[in-house]
């Protein structure tokens, strides 16, 4: 079905059903709200109850947050794959109602979270002090002594290292100096002197840049790091009892996943009645809907309310959301198209016109039925398995697909894991194997391979030009969709034998009428493909333009297909490599243990690396081959009011449930 047809529904209703209608459109997931403007219509503001709800949320989120750092979860494969949780809707109103209870908890998991991080933080700050006043422990009196009746003291640093003998000469007589501890950074000390030279010797040390370290701490340094260290002590142990009080609500982890859950479907709904208009007693919905779904909201809306409901078609100018239904073979590549851009209201769902081909390629750079059957178990095994998110289901489906492609043609190019076939019965039955390939070895025909992935490349651009043909013809522009896609036709379809005669033997009936199509080709080019300008000279020079921009175009086009080849080359090569690594020992039984290690581990690597290469390499040729032919995009995506949520879902989430 590719792109559905949209329609603009209208809905009036009473305002005391506002909520409960917004709440079924949001389990329904098939409406897209827009924002109601009409005159004399009132809007209403909800920011302090949807900012009531994101603080709340935010609870509960930082809960989550804190219990992963004490008391992680540890997810198996299932947890992984296995996508949100599903609840009933009864079995959803009787957490609901325990959600006071469940911000408690998170509020008391917060408390103890910035406990644990108050007093880390303190204690960290104490070792740092600790750190310091190491150096300073031989002082054996406090760190505030600032002398006595008769004398003065100093206490300080200077920025270089001095010894006691050098101090001495340096301060003037009445006074002597203790060096507590020293480096070539600095030296830690002690002065004493008469406080007749008081005013003298601290003239002298400012002029070394003396630093005093002042403070009004009565303990000695030795005291201090001692108080320090129980109190980092006291501090580490109710950090870790904070610690200790979130780990034992790990068990509430279930109920506050669901409070995020339903604070989010709360502040959405709130925020979708930002969107509606108001009178005295109703309120106006207005928004999109796939028409696939109009009768059902219809008839459930009508059912349960009372609702006066219209569809329309939206209209030209409008910016009309984009929703893809492709069938089960097309689907899976959905995802591919939306990483490029959804399309606009003037294109078509290119989806399924690259499905078929999107599979052969990767089959094709990927090449191995070792591979593929390896890929092609695993998507099973999950999608038989676990009840997957629609996108997670999708995606799988999609390397499912991707991998029978690549059993196909690893079986025509005789790939199983490289030649382990050939390489077991050589090595340990002491059997020569011939080719497995059904069709030819790549590695001992590229040239074979690359005139085929060139042929394969034109006829994938031929799709192309054949989609913008439809289009054309379609908007009744049926001259336009004839010249603008014949002339290319014959014109690269006329070269690719005189082209392939560069590097192989072509039939000479088969150049001779390749002859004549190119020059057929070339002529209609010349004549036609200016057609649009009214002057003669700008008709021939918009023929010469394009009959130059095909050729180099389109030469560029197809020489990228040759990434088939040198993809496919080099999976094949790198399987090769691993199995010759893994039989280099001489004695057998060494052999075989290294073979299976090395099979296991380079086979792995060789798969993720040339898997991540196939599917980049397949995108490529798709956007800036493919759609480069017909394609614009630039559409929006249908953004329905649904139950956006992280870890739960409802059994009755979308109306085709």
């Amino acid at each position: 079905m590719a792109k559905l047809t949209m329609k603009k529904i209208e809905l009036a209703a009473p305002l005391t059903d506002s909520k409960k209608i917004i709440e079924l459109l949001q389990r329904r997931g098939v409406v897209e709200l827009c924002s109601n403007s009409e005159e004399g219509l009132e809007k209403t503001s909800v920011s302090a109850v949807t900012g009531e709800f994101e603080r709340f949320r935010n609870t509960a989120s930082q809960a989550l947050d804190a219990l992963e750092r004490y008391a992680p979860e540890k997810p198996g494969l299932s947890d992984l794959l296995g996508g949100r949780i599903e609840i009933e809707k009864h079995d959803f109103g009787k957490e609901a109602m325990q959600l006071e209870k469940i911000l408690n908890v998170a509020a008391e998991i917060n408390r103890c979270d910035k406990t644990a991080a108050d007093a880390q933080a303190e204690a960290a700050q104490l070792e740092v002090t600790c750190d310091t006043l190491r150096a300073w422990l031989p002082l054996d009196i406090p760190m505030n002594f600032r002398g006595t009746a008769a004398t003065t003291a100093f206490i300080g640093t200077l920025p270089v290292q001095y010894s006691e003998e050098q101090l001495t000469e340096l301060l003037p007589e009445g006074a002597s100096a203790e060096v507590i501890s020293g480096s070539k950074e600095q030296t830690n000390l002690f002065i004493i002197c008469a406080k007749e030279v008081a005013a003298e010797t601290e003239e002298v040390l400012r002029k070394n840049s003396f630093v005093s370290i002042a403070g009004t701490d009565k303990r000695t340094p030795a005291e201090a790091v001692e108080d320090y260290a129980k109190q980092r002590k006291e501090l580490l142990e109710k950090a870790k009892a904070a610690g200790e009080t979130i780990e034992s609500l790990a068990e509430k982890r279930k109920e506050l996943r669901f409070a995020v859950d339903y604070l989010t479907m709360r502040k959405d709904k709130y925020d979708a009645l930002n969107a509606l208009g108001f009178t005295g007693s109703t309120f106006i919905l207005t928004g999109y809907i796939p028409e696939k779904y109009t009768e059902s909201i219809r008839k459930e809306i009508e059912s349960r309310y009372t609702a006066a409901i219209t569809f329309t078609d939206p209209g030209e100018d409008e910016d009309v959301p984009v929703l893809l239904e492709n069938s089960r073979f097309s689907s899976p590549v959905e995802g591919i198209t939306k990483m490029y851009a959804m399309p606009s209201r003037a294109d078509v769902d290119p989806t399924p016109v690259m499905s078929f081909f999107y599979y052969l390629l990767f089959g094709m750079m990927l090449s191995d039925a070792g591979y593929g059957l390896v890929m092609v178990i695993g998507t099973v095994i999950a999608l038989k398995k676990f009840k997957l998110e629609e996108s997670m289901r999708k995606t799988l489906t999609m390397f499912r697909n991707c991998g029978i492609s690549t059993v196909f043609w690893g079986t025509l190019f005789g790939s199983w894991f490289g030649d382990i076939v050939q390489v077991v019965g050589r090595e340990f039955f002491g059997k020569e194997g011939g080719s497995l390939a059904l069709w030819f070895e790549p590695i001992a025909d590229p040239i074979k391979l690359l005139l085929f992935s060139f042929g394969i490349g034109i006829l994938h651009l031929f799709l192309g030009v054949a989609v913008a043909f439809k289009m054309s013809w379609d908007k009744g522009k049926k001259l336009d969709a004839i010249l603008d896609a014949v002339p290319i036709y014959l014109f690269i379809t006329g070269v690719a034998p005189l082209g392939a005669s560069i590097l192989s033997e072509v039939p000479a009936p088969l150049m001779k009428i390749g002859t004549y199509m190119t020059v057929a080709g070339v002529v209609l080019l010349l004549l036609t493909a200016g057609r649009t300008s009214k002057s003669i000279p700008g008709k021939l020079f918009g023929g010469l333009y394009a009959l130059y921009n095909t050729a180099t175009g389109w030469l560029s086009d197809i020489l990228s297909y040759s990434r088939l080849l040198a993809l496919g080359l080099a999976t094949g090569s790198i399987a090769g490599v691993v199995n010759l690594i893994g039989t280099m020992p001489e004695n057998k039984i060494v052999k075989l243990v290294l073979l299976i290690v090395v099979f296991i581990v380079g086979h792995t690597a060789n798969l993720a690396i040339n898997l991540l290469g196939a599917y980049v390499h397949t995108d490529r040729l798709q956007f800036v081959e493919l759609f480069s032919k017909f394609y614009t995009g630039g559409g929006r995506e249908f953004e329905p009011l649904t139950v956006n949520t992280q870890y739960i879902k409802f059994k009755e989430e979308n109306i085709n449930d």
